[in-house]
């Protein structure tokens, strides 16, 4: 039975058709869709998402030049040197994990007779079809405007990332959030102790930099740094208070009553960042198949799935 669109979809969720890997027969089949990398088309969050990886840049650029290497402690350098940017190559990989995930996308245009009739409807099952991308919509599903589709457990739509921010790609936005948050507060304790060197080595030798350029050059990584700490850090909580309540943004601003039964705390943790609690859960590159990339170069190079 289809229903307005102002009805939810509830039983057929469950459906073994409407699993977590949809699938129906058209011309974009779930095999199809694995063959290609997902990335959105818009102008506005490319922008964001190359100004955050050019922020990054900037910020290593400061704290390797024109902090560390200068400086006469070989360790303090080298230990401050390597975690810096080993947090940068954590933070940049965790965005691009975000931006190239399928953050749970409902196959397009799936409502069709032929798969309404494969999905031998019980008399009183109600389903959801979205009137936009024209999909068989599942629960807690929500259709973005940027990305013209239906996503599973849809938070928000992140321009910094490029990205929706659902189902499949909730971890690696996590992880984004925290390790700009680690950067942002090692680049501000490390601008202090600069500041602190300067001042009291009455800023002779301090930095290869004239004493004009070193102070403006790190009064932008303050700003930078306490703007990015500020906003990470929230976003940060925030996903995990929603998380451990399972339940989005959308829901959150909307008030919806939940209709499903709850993961509640360590239950919802898990099903997000996967297994029991381990390295695994902090590590962007858990999931990663060299292989399958190098596959699709030899058929030709990648696709935009969007």
């Amino acid at each position: 039975t289809m229903q307005s669109s102002g009805h939810r979809f509830r039983d057929v969720e469950h459906h073994p058709l409407l699993a977590e890997n949809d699938s129906y027969d058209s011309s974009s089949s779930e095999a199809d869709m694995a063959e290609r990398v997902w990335f959105i088309r818009d102008g506005c969050g490319m922008v964001c998402a190359i100004m955050t990886w050019l922020l990054v840049v900037y910020a290593d650029f400061v704290v390797t030049f024109v902090m560390l290497l200068p400086s006469k402690d070989f360790w303090y350098s080298v230990i401050n040197g390597v975690l810096f940017n080993c947090l940068a190559v954590l933070a940049l990989s965790s965005h691009l994990r975000t931006m190239l995930t399928d953050p749970g996308a409902v196959p397009k245009g799936n409502a069709t007779k032929e798969y309404m009739d494969n999905l031998q409807l019980k008399p009183g099952e109600v389903i959801y079809k979205c009137p936009k991308c024209c999909s068989i919509k599942p629960e807690r599903a929500h259709h973005c405007s940027i990305c013209k589709r239906c996503i599973r457990k849809m938070d928000h739509h992140c321009p910094w990332v490029n990205n929706c921010v659902g189902e499949k790609n909730q971890r690696f936005f996590v992880l984004f959030t925290m390790y700009i948050a680690l950067i942002s507060a090692h680049a501000l304790i490390l601008c202090g102790f600069q500041f602190f060197s300067c001042v009291r080595g009455q800023w002779t030798e301090c930095s290869d930099f004239s004493p004009p350029v070193t102070v403006i050059l790190m009064i932008f990584l303050c700003l930078e740094g306490f703007l990015f700490l500020t906003f990470t850090a929230v976003m940060f909580g925030t996903q995990i208070h929603s998380i451990c309540n399972d339940e989005t943004e959308i829901e959150r601003l909307k008030s919806e009553k939940p209709t499903w039964e709850r993961r509640l705390r360590w239950e919802g943790m898990k099903s997000v960042f996967g297994g029991q609690p381990s390295l695994l859960w902090i590590n962007p590159f858990a999931g990663f198949r060299i292989r399958r990339i190098l596959l699709r170069a030899k058929k030709g190079g990648p696709e935009f799935s969007v």
